[in-house]
């Protein structure tokens, strides 16, 4: 009999133990899982408040800034004997550092060279800079692989190129090698103006339509020219500046596009 109520007692035990390790399991787990929030939205808000610019466009000191912030979020959000404060407060030191130089990068010229650099004039009057090239570490190879991403596959086109303190290449063609424009040829040029998103994934956007001057009543009227009864039925429908309505079908209702021109006769609002 006693070595049943010992088996009863080490079973009790045992499940008691098992209880206690699975509570602070999922405790550890929620505890892990609310610091690494914690920390993400902490550093979702810093890294918005640095700017919109994408990593391509940071320069050198904010990238270094905006990695050591990565860096040092990932400290409590791995290890739960570091707490939490000590990971959010070098974020924000970090933060407002990078606001500190901003500022006095606006003020100084001086600091802004030293913390940004200087473009570089990598072709000039139609002639590759050789001293730009070994001071900006590229090669001939590097030169016209940005210039291809430019849409220029001929080095002699060329009158000016810049290398950005981005990294960017800008570019600037020889005379003859420009496009012309509507001045050039004395032409009256269309309103420049970005198209209007009036209907996506089969939902209407009230709000682009009526800055559009537009109603709905105006809207299922051109629909009906290309025989679209369904507004749900559309992939997309924008206006573009010149007055044409572009409409693409989803594919279940046959995937066709059309273009329809809303400054003909008769198709008012």
């Amino acid at each position: 009999s006693f070595s049943i109520v010992a088996f009863f007692i080490v079973n009790i035990d045992s499940a008691f133990l098992f209880i206690i390790s699975t509570v602070l399991s999922v405790e550890f787990d929620n505890c892990i899982s609310s610091v690494s929030d914690i920390t993400c939205i902490v550093v979702f808000f810093v890294i918005r408040l640095t700017g919109k610019r994408q990593i391509s466009e940071l320069q050198p000191f904010d990238l270094c800034i905006t990695l050591l912030i990565a860096d040092m979020a990932s400290v409590p959000a791995t290890n739960t004997g570091v707490p939490l404060l000590y990971g959010i407060v070098p974020i924000v030191t970090l933060f407002l550092v990078q606001q500190l130089i901003s500022f006095l990068s606006l003020k100084s010229e001086s600091i802004r060279k030293a913390v940004c650099g200087q473009p570089l004039l990598l072709i000039s009057r139609g002639v590759v800079q050789e001293k730009a090239l070994k001071s900006a570490r590229y090669t001939i190879t590097d030169l016209t692989e940005q210039l291809r991403v430019k849409d220029v596959f001929t080095l002699s086109n060329v009158e000016y190129a810049i290398l950005e303190t981005n990294g960017e290449l800008s570019v600037l063609l020889k005379g003859p090698m420009q496009q012309p424009t509507y001045r050039d040829f004395a032409m009256p040029s269309p309103d420049a103006a970005p198209a209007l998103m009036l209907i996506q994934d089969g939902a209407m956007h009230p709000d682009t339509l009526a800055r559009a001057g537009r109603d709905e009543a105006w809207l299922n009227k051109q629909l009906a020219k290309v025989g679209c009864g369904d507004v749900r039925s559309v992939f997309f429908a924008f206006l573009a500046s010149d007055g044409v309505l572009h409409v693409q079908l989803r594919s279940e209702a046959g995937g066709r596009h059309y273009f329809i021109d809303t400054n003909a006769k008769g198709d008012g609002k």
